[in-house]
């Protein structure tokens, strides 16, 4: 993408190389709304296992995802855990506007953020309509991707199941790529135990359908995390799509 305004002296310079700047919601911020909300910003890098936040503690501070994934969890009264979502950059983790996380998120491999408080986020909803209608339009993405996580999870196959993660990974590690006849190589941001427990399946069931995959040509592994597919278009038929 290319960013028109890194060079211009308008707009912060922590801001002016940001993807979240460009492509997250504060791209909707004039170079005014964008120097007063880096007032308040400071940049965190955090390592794989790092919890941000945790679910029922007190919402004090919102993040743009810059790099690195972040998974989201809900613990249930007998310790089980679920990994209900993951944020990729530039997502914005948190929910405006709430008083305490409903969620877990933590650090699924090292990432780093950009922090900014409550406060400072929340006025510059309140003051931008256009800071609104991203978030509005966030919201709304994200409630597309839950309804098609839930055909994943209640009507795909255990390999249709393993096939559609691995496509949103390739998706979320390049998000100009459309799907069609070209590749991609990316690291497994979870553990295949992870990875079972976000697609409701066991970690036997995640290793044989990797395998395959393999054996099928959809994916290649180059090492037991980093993955290549040779061609995105057979991982979209193999998703189920």
């Amino acid at each position: 993408m290319t960013r028109k305004d890194i060079h211009n002296s308008d707009v912060p310079e922590l801001c002016r190389a940001c993807e979240a700047r460009h492509r997250g919601v504060c791209g909707a911020l004039s170079a005014d709304e964008l120097l007063e909300l880096s007032r308040h910003t400071k940049r965190v890098e955090v390592a794989a296992g790092t919890v941000v936040i945790s679910e029922e503690e007190p919402i004090e501070s919102y993040a743009n995802v810059l790099s690195g994934v972040i998974k989201l969890s809900k613990v249930m009264e007998d310790g089980r855990q679920q990994i209900v979502g993951l944020k990729f950059a530039p997502d914005l983790l948190g929910r405006p506007f709430r008083e305490v996380s409903g969620v877990t998120a933590e650090a699924a491999t090292s990432s780093k953020l950009c922090m900014f408080s409550k406060a400072a986020l929340e006025r510059s909803v309140k003051n931008s309509h256009d800071m609104t209608n991203q978030l509005h339009q966030q919201a709304l993405r994200e409630l597309d991707d839950a309804r098609e996580w839930m055909l994943t999870l209640g009507r795909k196959t255990a390999y249709e199941k393993v096939a559609s993660f691995l496509r949103l990974i390739a998706v979320a590690s390049d998000p100009e790529r459309e799907d069609g006849h070209n590749e991609a190589t990316f690291q497994l941001p979870l553990t295949r135990s992870e990875m079972a427990d976000f697609l409701g399946l066991t970690i036997e069931t995640v290793s044989r359908q990797m395998t395959a995959l393999r054996k099928s040509g959809v994916i290649e592994m180059e090492t037991t995390q980093t993955v290549r597919v040779p061609d995105l278009a057979r991982l979209h038929l193999a998703s189920g799509f």
